[in-house]
């Protein structure tokens, strides 16, 4: 086989990997095959290949696959060996013990946000979020906040190329609207939303720094409206701003 080809190979073998996700866990070779546009003699030798190092599992009755153990394991091994993750998560495990709500970790990646770490809520009315998780950078605290400590040359090609879709009645959809909020984020510190991505949702978004000072992240708390108590908004972005700065601390 030629580099060339061996390369084909390997980049066929991580879009199989990639077609899964929170909302398709399990895949046919039908389903992949029409997903994935490559043929089923391909796909098959691929499948074969996963299965055997432990990245896939098949369910011999049902002809579906699944991800594999293999990568479970490889998954901790990344979070225990990243740099952020590990100095993140005992801050946002004493946030989490602290006010019981949901808290989350969160990146820009290939112009979204992405969740990277979350513990959830002890209340059994909560909000969902997990890792890996993906949404636009207009519409969230999480998201807003990551968007906001953007280069301002990058803010505004991402508008420019962006279409601000209404995904909840709340959403921002005016540019200039949307550029004031940024602003505002910057000079205060923090952002909030009110059900702007998911109805019924109130979140709040803190950044955390490198020691070049740049954002590199963003810590979130969210939890639903029904139990916002607006007299402890105060306390609730006090103790978010804090743990994000102790976190950003330890990175310097």
């Amino acid at each position: 086989m030629s580099k060339e080809d061996s390369m084909q190979t390997i980049s066929r073998a991580i879009q199989v990997l990639k077609a899964f996700s929170n909302e398709e866990k399990e895949h046919s070779l039908a389903s992949l095959h029409q997903k994935l546009g490559l043929s089923k003699s391909s796909l098959q030798r691929i499948l074969n290949t996963l299965i055997q190092h432990g990245l896939l599992d098949k369910d011999e009755k049902r002809k579906t696959y699944q991800l594999g153990i293999e990568l479970y394991f490889l998954g901790h091994l990344v979070e225990r060996n990243s740099h952020l993750m590990s100095i993140a998560r005992p801050f946002m495990k004493e946030l989490n013990d602290d006010l019981g709500e949901t808290i989350s970790l969160n990146i820009i990646h290939q112009k979204q946000r992405k969740c990277i770490g979350y513990l959830p809520s002890r209340h059994q009315l909560t909000t969902i979020t997990y890792i890996g998780q993906y949404s636009p950078l207009f519409a969230g605290a999480s998201a807003k906040l990551l968007l906001a400590y953007l280069p301002g040359y990058e803010i505004t090609s991402y508008l420019n190329e962006t279409y601000l879709e209404q995904i909840t009645e709340k959403t921002i959809v005016d540019k200039d609207q949307l550029w004031s909020e940024l602003k505002e984020i910057r000079n205060q510190g923090y952002s909030i939303s009110h059900g702007e991505r998911i109805i019924g949702a109130f979140s709040i978004s803190a950044p955390i720094k490198n020691r070049f000072n740049e954002v590199i992240a963003s810590l979130s708390l969210a939890m639903p409206t029904s139990r916002v108590d607006e007299s402890e908004t105060c306390t609730l972005i006090n103790k978010l701003v804090n743990t994000s700065n102790l976190i950003s601390d330890e990175l310097r």
